[in-house]
């Protein structure tokens, strides 16, 4: 009554590609240089956006401002410990959102919305009011926060990359 059915690969379902076919396509895009060269892992920058993703964005870059305008008000309140504080602070939001997203993106929201909220927050209004005064310890906050976003976006993407820690000279 029925026709012959067709036979699958064990472990593989009847419309679905089958793992050799996955693998020989995986070897011929390897690069050529090296046998068995392990290929890069995929830093996902071509992935569709996700609804929850661009949320956690939306709301890293929202944290981004709240730290940047805390931040100006702690580091100029305490001084010694106050800047330490902000930017202990600036540098972890920046770190947390890279390690929470496993992208370059999760410190570059915050970064953004760190950045933008300092230079409205460092302009001069018309009545004279401004939030950072001229010191050394301002200048230490605006040049520091932008060092550890830098930092923490680099270290980023080195562990996106699949880059391996390593001992030179020995």
């Amino acid at each position: 009554m029925s026709g012959p059915k067709k036979r699958t690969r064990a472990g593989t379902g009847g419309n679905k590609p089958n793992a050799g076919a996955s693998a020989s396509a995986a070897s011929a895009a390897a690069p050529r240089g090296g046998k068995g060269a392990p290929a890069a892992p995929s830093t996902g920058l071509a992935a569709p956006l996700s609804p929850a993703r661009a949320a956690a964005y939306v709301g890293l870059f929202l944290l981004g401002a709240v730290v940047a305008a805390a931040g100006g008000l702690v580091q100029a309140a305490w001084f010694p410990g106050g800047l330490l504080l902000a930017l202990a602070a600036a540098g972890g939001l920046f770190y947390g959102g890279a390690t929470a997203l496993g992208r370059t993106g999760g410190v570059l929201a915050p970064g953004a919305g760190w950045l933008v909220t300092v230079i409205l927050l460092s302009d001069t209004r018309p009545e004279g009011d401004f939030l950072f005064g001229a010191g050394l310890g301002t200048y230490v906050f605006l040049v520091g926060g932008i060092v550890l976003a830098v930092i923490c976006a680099t270290g980023s993407q080195l562990r996106a990359n699949g880059a391996q820690t390593a001992r030179l000279g020995k």
